[in-house]
């Protein structure tokens, strides 16, 4: 029998508030490497870190194991379809090896998505502007409808998937207006080309919004939520707007509702509301991965946290939004 040390990340507390470096417990144990037939052994290169994974304590496994994307090279393989040294995407966690089998249920099959040939780009980008974070954007913009000459407002546009969904509408002809927490994030704003750009820490949405699209907000692509979301919609939709709504991350770490009542703006002004998840579409992330990489004109940017045992730091450091881009950890 042959067998390996390995590493992963336990969550033993449940977050209160901001999460902690107490919530974590890192564990170093031998896991046996012998596989069975239809079996792989991944070795993780890059750990994803996103906002999700701080209100779905559902996807941790019996072993409290931190639930995550990551991307990993194959370096033993009992599956044909899965040769040694292919890069897999699977959604197995913050742990450093992992055996996967046929039969174990997954979000991207049960073992794991293979990336397409990236050429020269980096494997990190299977989680970011060609994985899971582009593929929220993509979609998300699809929803949204956007047409050549319409406003579009992105929300936390600095982050993984609003950096993306900004170029998107961009592509397709829109004015396209997007908000960040620092000089830093609102200059790499404009360097993608994002029409009008604020800071929501120097002055207020609604002052922002009135200044440089007075006209109103054709389509929105909100991550923020909260009261941000309600300024938006209060004072700045159009009629028969639209809102696409792929997270809320200014009411994650709050353990009270921050949402106020925005239902009369609704009917007021006809607005559509769109709950989008990727994983509703994952029969169409080959043809959407593909043409991400075929477009060949997104610029990203990626904060890497190096080191396996900085895990918990980052994804704090995350939370806070220290990042721009996609968030990571280097293996």
């Amino acid at each position: 029998m042959s067998s390996a040390n390995i590493k992963r990340w336990r969550k033993v507390k449940e977050f209160t508030g901001e999460p902690k470096l107490s919530d974590f417990d890192l564990v170093e144990e031998q896991m046996s490497t012998d596989l069975q037939t239809g079996e792989i052994l991944l070795e993780a290169l890059f750990l994803s870190l996103d906002p999700y994974m701080r209100i779905e304590p559902e996807h941790l496994g019996p072993d409290k194991t931190m639930f995550s994307e990551q991307v990993g090279r194959v370096v033993a393989s009992k599956n044909p379809a899965y040769p040694v040294g292919c890069v897999v995407v699977a959604f197995v966690g913050w742990r450093t090896l992992t055996v996967l089998s046929p039969d174990q249920p997954s979000l991207f099959g049960s073992l794991g998505r293979r990336v397409p040939d990236m050429g020269n780009l980096p494997a990190s980008l299977a989680l970011g502007c060609v994985g899971m974070t582009g593929l929220t954007a993509y979609f998300g913009v699809e929803r949204g409808q956007p047409q050549g000459g319409q406003t579009v407002l992105v929300s936390a546009a600095a982050g993984a998937v609003g950096s993306v969904a900004g170029q998107i509408a961009k592509m397709k002809g829109c004015t396209v207006v997007g908000s960040a927490g620092s000089k830093e994030k609102c200059n790499w704003l404009k360097q993608l080309g994002f029409d009008h750009v604020f800071n929501y820490k120097e002055t207020t949405v609604d002052e922002a919004l009135k200044s440089c699209v007075p006209h109103g907000i054709d389509l929105y692509i909100d991550s923020v939520g909260g009261n941000y979301t309600y300024d938006v919609v209060k004072g700045h939709m159009k009629v028969d707007g639209r809102i696409v709504v792929l997270g809320a991350i200014s009411t994650y770490n709050s353990d009270e509702p921050l949402v106020r009542d925005w239902s009369l703006y609704l009917v007021d002004k006809q607005l559509t509301v769109i709950g989008t998840n990727v994983a509703r579409h994952t029969d169409r992330w080959h043809h959407a991965t593909t043409q991400l990489l075929h477009w060949g004109k997104l610029h990203y940017r990626e904060t890497i946290t190096k080191g396996f045992q900085h895990a918990p730091q980052a994804f704090i450091d995350l939370m806070r939004g220290r990042n721009i881009g996609k968030a990571l950890v280097q293996v």
